[in-house]
C-alpha cells in the first residue's frame, strides 16, 4: 500500500518561501526532496549520537540514493553540544570532508541538533543552505520552522546565533514512536504554548490525546507548524515584537532551564514551568481567567510535565539568569502575557518583584 501524501504547509517569506512535509514514512524521500530544494550535491547529515544510531544509516541512504555525497557529522547527545566549539568542530568536518561552498547541511535531531546545524549552515563559508529533519515533537512543531539558530554560553541560552531560513522541513511522524517517553512527553509544552496565544480550542484535542499514543500525529503537529508558520512570517527576524509571542512561557522557562545547568532538566520541562509562572502573572496583571489558565495547567499534567520548583532552584540565580537574556532591554524584561485565551502581548511593565513572586509561587504544589 502506498505511503498517504504529507501535509504540506509552506512558510512565505519576502525572500524565499519553503516548505514544511509532515507525514509518516518521509525518511525514505529525504534524498529526492533535498534534491527539490537545492542543488547541492554535497552534503554534511549532522546529528547526535542517540538519533544517529536510530535513524543516520536510512538518511544517509536515502541521500546516497539521490546521488549526493554525504560527510557524516555526529555530536554528542544533549544540550551541551549546542556550543561555540562543537559549531567550530562541525564546520572544520565540513572543510575537511570537502563541503565547501555548494554544500548543503541537513540537521537529522531534535532541537539542539537543529539549532547547532542550523547555526553552522548559517557560518560556514559565510552561509551554506541546510535542510531539517526534526526527530522530536519540539522540533517538529516549533525548533526546525522559522530560522533561528544558535548556540548557548555558560551564561544563557541561545546567545549566539543567527537568522538562517532553512530550504526544507521534512517532519516523519514515525521517528517520534522512537522517543523515550519522557522526551516524547516534554515536547507537548510547545504545543500547549501555542494553544495558549493562538489556538485555544486545541486544549481540548491535546488533552483528549492518550500520552503513550505515537500514531496519528501529524495532523496535530501541521496544525502547530501552521501557527508558528503565520508569526514567522509576519515578524521574520523578531523586529515587530510579534514573534516574541512565541516565548510565552520561556522567559521565566529558559531562566530555569540555564540555572539547571544543560541537560538537566529538559527544554520542555522547564518550558512547563516557564508557562505556569505567565499564567500566574496573566491572571494577576492581565486580566486572564483563572478557568483558562486551570485549562492550560489540566493540559500540562495530562502530559506529566512539571508545575512545581524543586528546593535546588534559587530564585536570585533564576533572576540573574533573565538579566543575561534576550528579552532583557533596557533594564526591563520583556515577558509575554495573556489577556484573553488566544490574545497574548509583550508587557514591559512587569517588576523584578513582581516576576521574583512568581518564581515563588513555583514552589507551591498546585491545588
Amino acid at each position: 500500500m502506498n505511503a498517504p501524501l504529507p501535509i504540506v504547509e509552506t512558510v512565505s517569506l519576502p525572500h524565499g518561501s519553503y516548505q514544511v512535509l509532515l507525514g509518516p514514512g518521509l525518511l525514505d524521500s529525504l534524498g529526492a526532496a533535498c534534491r527539490r530544494a537545492c542543488a547541492a550535491m554535497e552534503v554534511a547529515l549532522v546529528s547526535d549520537e542517540t538519533v544517529d544510531s536510530l535513524h543516520g544509516a536510512a538518511a544517509a541512504a536515502a541521500l546516497e540514493g539521490a546521488g549526493m555525497r554525504v560527510v557524516h557529522i555526529v555530536v554528542p547527545a544533549g544540550e551541551a553540544s549546542k556550543s561555540m566549539e562543537m559549531a567550530e568542530r562541525c564546520c572544520r568536518e565540513m572543510t575537511r570532508g570537502g563541503l565547501g561552498r555548494n554544500s548543503l547541511v541537513v540537521a537529522l535531531g531534535g532541537g539542539v541538533v537543529g539549532d547547532l546545524a542550523g547555526f553552522v549552515a548559517a557560518i560556514h563559508y559565510r552561509g551554506v543552505p541546510y535542510v531539517q529533519v526534526p526527530t522530536t515533537i519540539v522540533a517538529q512543531v516549533d525548533s526546525s520552522v522559522g530560522g533561528k539558530t544558535g548556540v548557548n554560553l555558560a551564561e544563557g541560552k541561545n546567545l549566539v546565533g543567527a537568522f538562517h531560513q532553512p530550504k526544507l522541513v521534512l517532519a516523519d511522524s514515525d521517528l517520534l514512536a522512537t522517543l523515550p517517553d519522557r522526551e516524547f512527553r516534554e515536547g507537548f509544552a510547545e504545543v500547549i504554548k501555542h494553544a495558549a496565544i493562538r489556538d485555544p480550542e486545541m486544549l481540548d484535542a491535546v488533552v483528549a490525546l492518550d500520552p503513550q499514543a505515537r500514531h496519528d500525529l501529524a495532523p496535530l503537529m501541521a496544525r502547530n507548524v501552521a501557527i508558528k508558520a503565520r508569526i514567522v512570517e509576519a515578524d521574520t527576524e523578531e523586529r515587530s515584537g510579534l514573534r516574541a509571542l512565541l516565548n510565552f512561557g520561556h522567559t521565566i522557562g529558559h531562566g530555569i532551564e540555564a540555572e539547571a545547568g544543560y541537560g538537566g532538566m529538559l527544554h520542555g520541562e522547564a518550558i512547563s514551568l516557564g508557562l505556569r509562572a505567565a499564567l500566574d502573572l496573566s491572571v494577576r496583571h492581565a486580566g486572564l481567567s483563572l478557568g483558562f489558565a486551570e485549562r492550560v495547567m489540566r493540559a500540562l499534567r495530562h502530559f506529566v510535565l512539571p508545575t512545581t520548583l524543586g528546593p535546588d532552584f534559587s530564585t536570585e540565580g533564576i533572576l540573574k539568569r533573565l538579566a543575561l537574556d534576550k528579552k532583557f532591554e533596557s533594564g526591563a524584561i520583556r515577558f509575554v502575557l495573556l489577556r484573553a485565551p488566544g490574545d497574548a502581548f509583550v508587557s514591559s511593565d512587569l517588576s523584578v518583584e513582581q516576576i521574583a513572586g512568581a518564581i515563588e509561587r513555583l514552589r507551591a504544589d498546585m491545588d
